[in-house]
Parts: C-alpha cells; sequence; structure tokens
C-alpha cells in the first residue's frame, strides 16, 4: 500500500466514522444513501490497496504458509518445527547432528569475519587523560570540522586529538597541548 492510497483509505474510514457518530433513529433515507456509496468507495479503495492474498495462518513468520488444522496458529512449518522438539525432549536428546564440513582454517573464511570499519574518534584532553568528545565520524573533514568548531565554543578543552581507527588506533592530529593536572590540591601535600 503506498502513501496515497494509505490516505486515501484513512480518508475514507474517517469520514465513516463521523456518519456513524451522527446515525439516529430518524435519519432521513438519503442519508442513509449517503452513507453507502462513502462505504463503498472506502472497499473500493481497500480492494485497490491490497496486492497480496490473504493469510491463510497467523503466523507472523510464514503467513502464507501450509495450514495445520492442529496447530494453535494453524502454521504447519512452525509445528513441525515444535513437533521435532518435543520429540528430541521425550527421546532423551537432541536429534543426531549432521556431520560438519571440515574447516580451511581454524580462524574461518574471509567471509565470516566482519569486514573492518574506518572510522576517526575526535577526543578531548580532560586533565587526567584523552576522552571520547563528540560520535565517531566515518568522515575524517567532518571529524576535524567538528573539533574546530569545539575549540571555538565557550568550555572548550585544553586539547583535542583525532584518532584513526581501522582495524588498529593511530593518532593523527593534536591540537593544543595536553598536560596533566593532578586532582589533588598543592600536589597531594
Amino acid at each position: 500500500m503506498n502513501h496515497a492510497q494509505l490516505t486515501a483509505l484513512g480518508r475514507a474510514l474517517r469520514l465513516l466514522g463521523e456518519h456513524g457518530e451522527a446515525l439516529t433513529a430518524d435519519t432521513p433515507e438519503a442519508k442513509l444513501h449517503e452513507v453507502r456509496a462513502d462505504l463503498k468507495r472506502a472497499l473500493d479503495q481497500l480492494e485497490e490497496s491490497v496486492t497480496t492474498a490473504a493469510p491463510s495462518t497467523r503466523c507472523p513468520e510464514h503467513p502464507n504458509g501450509p495450514v495445520d488444522s492442529a496447530a494453535p496458529d494453524l502454521c504447519l512449518l512452525c509445528e513441525t518445527r515444535r513437533r521435532t522438539a518435543r520429540r528430541a525432549e521425550y527421546s532423551g536428546g537432541p536429534l543426531p547432528a549432521r556431520p560438519a564440513e571440515p574447516v580451511q582454517s581454524r580462524y574461518g573464511v574471509r567471509g565470516d569475519r566482519p569486514q573492518p570499519q574506518q572510522r576517526w574518534l575526535p577526543e578531548q584532553w580532560t586533565g587526567q587523560t584523552w576522552q571520547l568528545c563528540g560520535t565517531p565520524r566515518r568522515d575524517r573533514r567532518e571529524a576535524e570540522l567538528y573539533i574546530a568548531a569545539q575549540l571555538r565554543g565557550p568550555h572548550a578543552a585544553m586539547a583535542y586529538r583525532l584518532v584513526h581507527e581501522f582495524t588498529d588506533y593511530e593518532v593523527l592530529r593534536v591540537w593544543g597541548t595536553p598536560v596533566r593536572v593532578d586532582i589533588e590540591p598543592m600536589g597531594g601535600v
């Protein structure tokens, strides 16, 4: 259902709701014919917007799957899975697993590993440690512009740095000079 169909159908149903609220025992015949025409128009719009067959099961995973009348959700596929699980419980354990295919490498194949993602992390010096400020960026220029805006802000830190993250971390650029600040007054004396 596209947006235009959804809007038109909503408008038609709201109009029918208004008709329903206005109905009384002495509603004239002409008004009832108008309600009938609006109801027919809403049904026609609904007929145009529905493109798939009505679901044959109550299963959200397989709405048009095969039907099992004994299943609570009428889904044969899900009921078969549940019966297999119950049968495994009664027989004393899980069903025997199929033999696994040999693995080429103990580290898996390339497709199984996630691809490294390149990000730029803006960090600020808190006086004790480097701390992430702002969200990691996918674009280096955007991260540098963010740090430049932070430097111009009213509560700028004494130093900022841009860290490149790509399977490892590499400090790309540092703005300012990080100075270690002792949190104890008078140097902890």
